[in-house]
């Protein structure tokens, strides 16, 4: 069996925040928005049709879960749910907070410059949602 290796632009661009069940839970270190980035610990899978059934199920349960948590514990107007893979094959899922006044409202985000979180920021904010999970 192959161990799991996150992608670098994953390592570079998001903090960990947590590990569930078959997914690893990252922060995308955006300070524009509150952006979470699920990626199934799985080895070469990128795209969803190759997770078996089984692995399909438990990371939509996944993607419900952490939805819930977006959805009652933050401001949200809309929630973007998203597998893109352009720019980082590995299969990964954005969950992104929408809200009608963000500074990219209706548009999608993806592409746009933004700043990274300063640190004691992103430490506060992924210390809050663990105790979420």
């Amino acid at each position: 069996m192959t161990t799991f290796k996150l992608d670098p632009r994953h390592e570079q661009d998001s903090i960990f925040i947590a590990d569930i069940q078959i997914s690893q839970l990252r922060l995308f270190n955006r300070q524009e928005l509150l952006w979470l980035i699920l990626i199934p610990k799985l080895t070469d899978i990128t795209e969803f049709y190759q997770l078996n059934l089984q692995q399909q199920h438990q990371v939509l349960s996944e993607i419900n879960q952490v939805s819930h948590l977006l959805k009652r514990h933050f401001r949200c107007d809309k929630l973007n749910i998203a597998m893109l893979g352009n720019l980082v094959s590995q299969l990964h899922i954005h969950m992104i907070v929408r809200t009608h006044d963000d500074s990219f409202w209706p548009g999608p985000p993806f592409g746009l410059v933004m700043q990274a979180y300063p640190p004691q920021a992103a430490e506060n904010l992924v210390k809050q949602i663990r105790s979420y999970l």
